[in-house]
C-alpha cells in the first residue's frame, strides 16, 4: 500500500494531504467512489443501487468498526470485481500539536494513492449522498459536459426532514423531497461541496476540495465553468444542469436524534458537532423548495432500489 506525504499539521487545520498523484494504469476507465461507512444497513442497498444503475464501476468502501450488516449487504450486493471493504479505524493525532488529523482525509489520499490509476474519475462521497445524472443515463455521460479537466466541484443540494416525524416506508430517495432553496446560501456549514476528479492529476486532498498538477486550485462546476477554489462559492459558479448532488442530511426527526446520539466518526467534539448539526437543519428548512429531479430519474429510468 502507497503511503502520503503529511502537510505540517496546525493546531486549527488538520485536513489537507499533498501527495505525488499515481501513474495511469493501461485501459483506465469508468468511475469508481470511495467512501467512509459505520453502520449504514439501514439505507446502504438503496445507495448502492442507485449508483450500480448510474454506472459507478466499483465501490471502495472504508468501514469504520460497523457493528450492523452493513458489510454483508456490500457483500451480497456487489462481487469483488465492483467492492473493496477495508476495515478502517481513522483516529490519529499529530505528536507535536495533539490535532486531531481528519480521518476522511486520509481515506480518500489512500484510495487515489492505491486504487486512483485504474479509473478515469473518482468521486468522494458519503453514504447519504447521491449522484444525480440530470439529462443523460450515467454520471460519466454526465460528465462530459466537463471534457478533460480533472477537478469537479458538485454543490450540496440539502434535503432535510421533509416533514417525516419517523422514518417512512419505502425507499429514502423518494420520500425526500423538499430541500434548501439555495444551494449557494453563504450561511455557514451549510453550503459545501464534495468532489469527482481524476485521480491520476490530484496533488492535494481533503474532504470538499483537490488541487491537480496542471491546474492547481481551479476547479469546474458540472458545466465545465472553471473557478478558483475560493470563488467557486459565488453565485455565478452554481450549475446542476447536468449532474446534481444531492444530499440526504437528516431523514427523519428520529434519525436525526439518533445520529446526534451517535456523533460522527471523525468530528473531534460530540458537543461541536450536535451543535453545528441542529444550526444546518435549521437554516435548510427555514427555506426550502420541493425537488422531484430524483423521483423522475428514477422512474423514466424504471431503477430497482431494492425497498
Amino acid at each position: 500500500m502507497k503511503l502520503m506525504r503529511w502537510l505540517k499539521p496546525k493546531a486549527s487545520d488538520a485536513k489537507k494531504l499533498t501527495i505525488d498523484p499515481p501513474e495511469a494504469r493501461a485501459g483506465r476507465h469508468g468511475i469508481a467512489i470511495a467512501a467512509c461507512v459505520k453502520n449504514e444497513a439501514r439505507y446502504i442497498e438503496e445507495w448502492v443501487r442507485f449508483h450500480r444503475a448510474v454506472g459507478i464501476r466499483h465501490f471502495y468502501i472504508y468501514d469504520n468498526g460497523s457493528s450492523d450488516d452493513t458489510c454483508t449487504l456490500l457483500r451480497n450486493l456487489l462481487n469483488e470485481d465492483m467492492l473493496t471493504i477495508i476495515p478502517w479505524a481513522g483516529r490519529m493525532r499529530d505528536t507535536a500539536t495533539s490535532t486531531v488529523l481528519n480521518g476522511q482525509v486520509i481515506t480518500f489520499a489512500h484510495a487515489i494513492l492505491n486504487f486512483g490509476g485504474d479509473y478515469r474519475w473518482m468521486a468522494f462521497i458519503d453514504v447519504d449522498e447521491f449522484l444525480l445524472p440530470k439529462d443523460a443515463a450515467t454520471v460519466e455521460r454526465a460528465l462530459e459536459a466537463v471534457g478533460d479537466f480533472p477537478n469537479v466541484s458538485l454543490p450540496w443540494h440539502m434535503f432535510a426532514t421533509s416533514g417525516h416525524e419517523t422514518p417512512p416506508d419505502g425507499p429514502l430517495t423518494l420520500n425526500y423531497t423538499m430541500r434548501g432553496a439555495d444551494p449557494m446560501t453563504s450561511k455557514e456549514n451549510v453550503s459545501n461541496f464534495k468532489c469527482i476528479v481524476d485521480p491520476c492529476e490530484v496533488t492535494e486532498v481533503s474532504v470538499h476540495q483537490f488541487q491537480t498538477r496542471a491546474y492547481g486550485d481551479l476547479t469546474a462546476n458540472d458545466a465545465g465553468k472553471r473557478f478558483t477554489r475560493r470563488a467557486r462559492k459565488s453565485p455565478e459558479f452554481y450549475s446542476n444542469r447536468f449532474l446534481q448532488l444531492n444530499h440526504y442530511y437528516t431523514k427523519s426527526w428520529q434519525e436525526l436524534t439518533e445520529k446526534l446520539a451517535r456523533g460522527w466518526a471523525y468530528d473531534s467534539s460530540a458537543a461541536k458537532y450536535r451543535d453545528k448539526v441542529l444550526s444546518v437543519v435549521k437554516s435548510i428548512e427555514e427555506d426550502v423548495v420541493e425537488d422531484r429531479s430524483m423521483i423522475d430519474f428514477i422512474e423514466r429510468h424504471h431503477i430497482d432500489l431494492g425497498r
